[in-house]
């Protein structure tokens, strides 16, 4: 015996089911014309009844030559990417300004072997534009490859890639200013802890120069730059095996054990400095009293309380509204230019005047 099938639900059936010719049923899914209310109802009723749910988005996207879609270059593991604020934010930054456009976002990430998604997840995937949120160097194999398929790029705080537009802050700049002030109280032997100079995981431990030959995170090295030329010396520093709290507890204890320890410590985020204070805590050290400890980024740090953490603020969910702009531009044919977000530095109660002992 035969099975019947019902019709499949088509565009065509949807007009003849409202009475409207096909052009008019194609307007009110597409918006692209004028359709009187009475007859939009009329033609989504129908499309109701017939289980009509839209256009099919790839003969679409076929059709108009553009997918609906950017990709995010994440050069970690979403494990770590959600678990980062400043990450998140800047994903909020991004959708609201490219939903409004009628983009949507898919994340390119990377595992827990590879930096980065891979050249041939990135290959063939349907992209009108891609965001490189990565840290990694000019040379990452995915950027790559998108730069060779012609893909409209925007990077933001990673490498810095010839005729494609970036969104930055002066992490050099902004070190050395948060480090002065830690000058001005009277710290003298300052100690940095470090995000990770390559992929998370890959190493932890006190940096040494062959470490940071291999670095391909130009931020982390900016960031360590700017302490130093502040300190008007090379500083002691460790790098954390991940930017989360619990890599900053353990490498708060590393540092913490020192000889002779530090009286302050720079981390180069807010969870790491987080996990810092951490560390000292369990030790028996006073913040700011015996030991001070400023981060980066400006996030909430409820952990702290009632501590407030002295920071360097910077335009986390502003650096995605700033991306997304750009995106927009490229995509209209324009050519917008590199730009230079603002930071400032927020002094808080984990910093204070050195221990007298030590000036």
């Amino acid at each position: 015996m035969s099975r019947s099938r019902s019709p499949r639900p088509t565009l065509s059936r949807v007009a003849a089911t409202a009475g409207v010719s096909q052009s008019t049923a194609s307007l009110v899914f597409s918006g692209a014309g004028p359709v009187s209310a009475e007859t939009r109802r009329r033609v989504l009723d129908a499309a109701a009844e017939v289980g009509y749910t839209g256009p099919n988005p790839l003969a679409r996207s076929l059709r108009q030559g553009r997918s609906g879609i950017v990709g995010v270059l994440i050069g970690e593991r979403l494990l770590y990417a959600f678990r980062d604020p400043v990450a998140v934010a800047l994903l909020d930054g991004l959708t609201e300004e490219l939903a409004p456009a009628g983009f949507a976002l898919l994340l390119l990430s990377g595992s827990s072997g590879r930096v980065g998604p891979s050249p041939e997840q990135v290959a063939s995937t349907p992209l009108d534009a891609v965001v490189v949120e990565s840290c990694g160097g000019r040379d990452e194999p995915a950027l790559t490859a998108l730069q060779n398929r012609g893909v409209p790029l925007v990077v933001v705080e990673g490498p810095q890639v010839p005729d494609v537009p970036s969104v930055h802050i002066d992490n050099h700049g902004a070190s050395a200013e948060l480090t002065r002030h830690l000058l001005e109280l009277g710290h003298r032997r300052i100690s940095v802890v470090t995000l990770p100079l390559r992929q998370p995981g890959m190493h932890s431990g006190w940096l040494t120069d062959a470490h940071q030959e291999l670095a391909s995170a130009p931020i982390c090295l900016d960031r360590l730059r700017g302490v130093e030329e502040a300190a008007g010396r090379r500083v002691p520093a460790f790098e954390a095996g991940s930017g989360l709290i619990e890599d900053g507890l353990r490498a708060g204890h590393e540092v913490l054990a020192a000889e002779p320890r530090p009286t302050a410590v720079v981390a180069q985020s807010d969870l790491l400095a987080v996990g810092v204070i951490q560390a000292a805590r369990e030790r028996g050290l006073r913040v700011p009293e015996d030991l001070s400890v400023v981060g980066f980024d400006g996030i909430d740090t409820p952990w702290l309380s009632p501590l407030r953490l002295t920071t360097v603020e910077q335009p986390m969910t502003g650096k995605g509204r700033a991306a997304g702009r750009m995106v927009v531009e490229l995509l209209s044919g324009a050519e917008p230019p590199d730009e230079q977000m603002p930071t400032t530095v927020r002094p808080g109660s984990t910093s204070g005047p050195a221990p007298p002992a030590s000036r």
